[in-house]
């Protein structure tokens, strides 16, 4: 059993996007051991959990594992 709370490690303040740091970011991301797959991989795993905080969890960790680990 665990306690889960829904929140970020660190906060996220974007004022202005830049699409050329996003570009080095995601090839960083890339490859079969990347943080990408890792993320995909939970993403995926979600739909066979059997209840909605499992599922919600997985998908927490699925899109910050994408958004947070640069």
């Amino acid at each position: 059993m665990w306690i889960y709370e829904k929140k970020l490690q660190y906060p996220v303040c974007i004022k202005n996007p830049n699409p050329k740091m996003a570009q080095v970011i995601v090839s960083q991301l890339g490859g079969p051991d990347g943080e990408l797959a890792a993320s995909l991989r939970y993403l995926n795993q979600r739909y066979t959990m059997p209840n909605a905080e499992a599922k919600g969890l997985l998908t927490d960790i699925g899109v910050s594992v994408t958004i947070l680990h640069p």
